[in-house]
């Protein structure tokens, strides 16, 4: 069935159609569960395939409504997977996790084909060099379908490409450490082999990057990859996949080597619980988070977090205000709110409060809001109309809390259109109203005032989340004590930058409620495998450690 807008047809150039299967399973897409409908944020209208659409055509002339006026602006449709589905896959990943883990793959009787980790890291290559190909087609689907504006869409596919990147370099630096021995004629050494299956289960506001920080490293390290992407964001999880199979494909891998799901809360369980999945990466609220951990641990199983944040951003007396202004911008407008590294609170030093705020007010009145693919725009929509329930419910709170500040100084309302557009919001608050302790997804931003350093450290360490924060200033003093142990409690310590926009090359996660996880660079990948310490004995004599004498 072809599409039944003409902006949607450059989705057929990365394998997608009016209608979708939803599950990779073994080389084969199938699909067992219910049927969804993917939305374009921007107008939330519901008809999908052309039998639909030309229906909807022959009621708009009966009602005599002329035809471009009628609600056809919904994406496709997607047939979700099923448990059976689940477990069908999970059986094919099972066994094809027992080749590639061993980097030998048996392609025919007396044949064996070589795939230690730097030709694992080659397959990881070629799928970057893919996503290349595809860049501007699966950049407009992420900003078509979640909602975010066109530049943030293509940024978010190249933060893929670019994991792909530093995955071919980490997978010929897996080292594991000699250490040395305190027994004559005997060697100390890291072993680090691979997990067997990873879980990996992504949000709405990144559908895609999040998968490249897991799966590039976790395919890297010898892992197999089970994905469940986000229910609502369904076309990005099946495009994505299609570019990976197909580089498996030719490369005469097992295609189970890739699974993948479009489903709900009960594919999301039956990963939790599964006994055949060693770790399971989760990125979504604390309070889920929460709960899929107690399941995995239960287990015994392995868990990456990253979860909430509630992230600050302090601007000292001294600072660049003009550098300062433009950051808070970008930090908390972009992605419309909806990034875990979004700032949520300011903190300003009393003696530059107002001019800080006034500047920043002034570039919020100039913020373009509307359709995320039309070039000039800075906010898009909310991802759901449920989003936009949450905003308004969240403002109501403020308002509710008049005696902690409560002031909206500008936004504070959704504004009214098909798509889920809201205001761009600032509001004059307490540090210590109840309404700022937890995370609204949302471009609504707490704005504070502090005296000193120290009081506005721990404003920014009283939240229960700690992703990111960041501090402007130009004195090395201020510096090196927001870094150091007595600074900022969180994952993420930025000077003189957003709190958002973080590169790959570095650890991405967050403390206290944001979970604890690390993805992406640095050494994450440890997270991916498990070390063994081995002691090897050459010599003919047993001495034991620490000089015991044992008959």
């Amino acid at each position: 069935m072809s599409f039944a807008r003409k902006e949607y047809e450059f989705l057929s150039e990365i394998g997608l159609s009016s209608r979708n299967l939803g599950c990779y399973v073994d080389g084969t897409w199938k699909a067992n569960g219910p049927v969804v409908t993917s939305l374009n944020p921007a107008n939330n209208q519901v008809v999908t395939d052309s039998f639909t659409f030309y229906a909807a055509v022959l009621s708009c002339y009966e009602s005599q409504m002329r035809p471009f006026e009628a609600p056809w602006n919904a994406i496709a449709e997607v047939v979700e997977g099923s448990v059976e589905d689940y477990e069908e896959g999970m059986r094919a990943c099972s066994e094809a996790a027992k080749i590639w883990m061993q980097a030998n793959l048996p392609i025919a009787l007396h044949l064996i084909l070589q795939v230690p980790a730097p030709k694992r890291g080659e397959i990881v290559r070629q799928i970057g060099d893919a996503l290349r190909t595809k860049l501007q087609q699966l950049g407009r689907l992420v900003s078509l379908e979640m909602g975010k504006i066109l530049p943030e869409g293509i940024g978010e596919v190249q933060e893929i490409i670019d994991m792909c990147d530093f995955c071919v370099g980490l997978s010929r630096q897996l080292n594991g450490s000699v250490i040395p021995s305190e027994r004559p004629n005997h060697a100390m050494l890291e072993m680090w082999n691979p997990l067997g299956i990873v879980g990996v289960i992504t949000a709405f506001n990144f559908p895609c990057a999040v998968l490249g920080w897991n799966a590039c490293i976790a395919l890297v390290c010898g892992n197999c990859v089970v994905w469940k992407g986000a229910p609502t964001t369904p076309l990005i999880s099946i495009a994505m996949t299609r570019l990976v199979a197909g580089v498996l494909e030719k490369n005469n891998l097992p295609p189970a080597i890739f699974t993948s799901f479009c489903g709900g809360a009960d594919i999301g369980q039956a990963i939790a619980k599964d006994t055949r999945i060693s770790l399971v990466s989760f990125t979504g609220s604390s309070k889920v988070g929460l709960m899929l951990q107690q399941t995995v641990n239960q287990r015994f199983g392995k868990c990456l977090l990253e979860l909430s944040g509630n992230n600050a951003i302090i601007i000292m007396d001294d600072a660049d205000i003009q550098l300062a202004v433009h950051s808070v911008l970008f930090a908390a407008v972009g992605t419309a709110g909806q990034r875990c590294t979004t700032c949520r609170r300011l903190l300003l030093h009393e003696s530059i409060y107002q001019r800080v705020l006034d500047q920043l007010l002034d570039v919020y009145k100039q913020v373009k809001i509307g359709n995320p693919l039309e070039k000039g725009n800075l906010l898009g929509p909310l991802h759901t109309s449920e989003s936009r329930k949450s905003f308004e419910r969240g403002i109501e709170i403020i308002k509710s809390q008049a005696c902690s500040g409560g002031k909206i100084l500008i936004g504070g309302s959704v504004i009214e259109s098909e798509g889920n557009f809201v205001q761009p919001t600032i509001v004059e608050i307490s540090p210590n109203a109840d309404v700022v302790k937890e995370e609204l997804f949302a471009p609504v931003l707490y704005v504070m005032k502090f005296q000193t350093l120290q009081e506005a450290i721990e404003i920014n360490n009283s939240v229960p989340q700690g992703l990111s924060s960041s501090i402007f200033t130009r004195k090395p003093e201020i510096i090196f004590k927001w870094i150091g142990p007595l600074g900022s409690d969180c994952g993420i310590v930025n000077v003189n930058i957003p709190t958002n926009g973080a590169e790959i090359g570095g650890a991405f996660g967050g403390e206290k409620a944001t979970g604890g996880g690390r993805e992406a660079g640095s050494d994450s990948w440890k997270q991916y495998m498990r070390r063994s310490t081995c002691t090897i004995n050459y010599g003919n004599e047993l001495p034991l450690a620490q000089g015991i004498n044992f008959g």
